[in-house]
């Protein structure tokens, strides 16, 4: 019974947001933030609605069931501590990996509609986090790659920096995109990877290799290759490469680069659920039936 009451709490949340937006708001980014909230809260009632379906017909019964743990939440801990402070910190588990949150100011950024595409993304990029590897999103244009990883870092209050690659950029110029990235503790999303030249990809290989070797031993401070230096290592900076297969002069990459980057298949997004959203985040009261 409580699971059918939070459903409809969540229906009537949705409903009193959606009307917001038929109001004069001010100014563009109080018009956005409330948008954007809408956007969020229609995945949520989804979510809702649908384990309390599953609910009714029996199929779950407690929260380690995967329908609940394969969807992005955030937990107040009380009696953890994270950089910021000691007393509690903000978690993001996704399955069973869990993030820290990481308070960059991102300011009020419109957020991707989740679909079940979105969804079944954001579990292999945890994944490949939580195992200390990078992830490696590949499609054909348009099917949000680049902006999943975007998203993915505003969940958890990251800052990405998003790379175009190009046959002309040398292992230098990548050492030092990936030296600030650890110095820095931010995410790195490198667009169309495999235009990169293959000599220039086995090196980058091991500058990859040599960071993930030290965040998996924890160390605050490491050698990078070819840099007398030791560099700082924030533990939160993760690398992820977005490749368009099959089209001309793109590189098949090296298997000691695959090795480091676990691949997600990007498919045709869901663009009625899309419309659905959007019709809601405006404002319609019958989105589901006009998208």
């Amino acid at each position: 019974n409580s699971m059918k009451d939070c459903n409809t709490r969540q229906s009537e949340i949705l409903r009193v947001m959606s009307s917001w937006c038929l109001q004069d708001l001010g100014s563009g980014v109080n018009r956005r933030k409330i948008e954007t909230l809408v956007t969020i809260h229609v995945h949520q009632k989804d979510v809702a609605s649908e384990l309390n379906n599953l609910a009714k017909s029996k199929k779950i019964s407690d929260p380690n069931d995967f329908e609940w743990l394969k969807q992005a939440r955030f937990y107040w801990r009380s009696s953890g501590s994270d950089e910021c402070s000691f007393d509690g910190a903000c978690v993001i588990s996704i399955t069973d990996v869990d993030f820290n949150y990481q308070y960059e100011y991102l300011g009020a950024k419109e957020r991707l509609v989740v679909t079940p595409l979105t969804d079944r993304c954001y579990i292999t990029l945890a994944q490949a986090l939580g195992m200390f590897f990078g992830g490696a999103p590949a499609g054909p244009a348009g099917t949000g790659k680049t902006e999943t990883v975007k998203d993915l870092g505003r969940s958890l209050g990251i800052f990405v920096v998003v790379t175009n690659c190009t046959d002309q950029q040398s292992y230098l110029d990548c050492a030092k995109i990936f030296k600030g990235l650890c110095m820095g503790g931010l995410w790195g999303c490198f667009d169309e990877f495999n235009r990169i030249r293959l000599p220039v990809l086995s090196v980058v290989a091991q500058q990859v290799l040599s960071i993930l070797n030290a965040k998996k031993s924890g160390v605050t401070s490491f050698q990078f290759p070819g840099d007398p230096q030791n560099v700082v290592l924030i533990p939160c900076c993760g690398f992820f490469i977005t490749m368009n297969p099959g089209y001309a002069g793109r590189q098949e990459l090296p298997e000691n680069l695959k090795a480091l980057f676990r691949g997600v298949a990007m498919m045709v997004p869901d663009f009625q659920m899309i419309m659905k959203v959007k019709l809601c985040s405006v404002g319609y009261e019958s989105f589901e039936m006009l998208s």
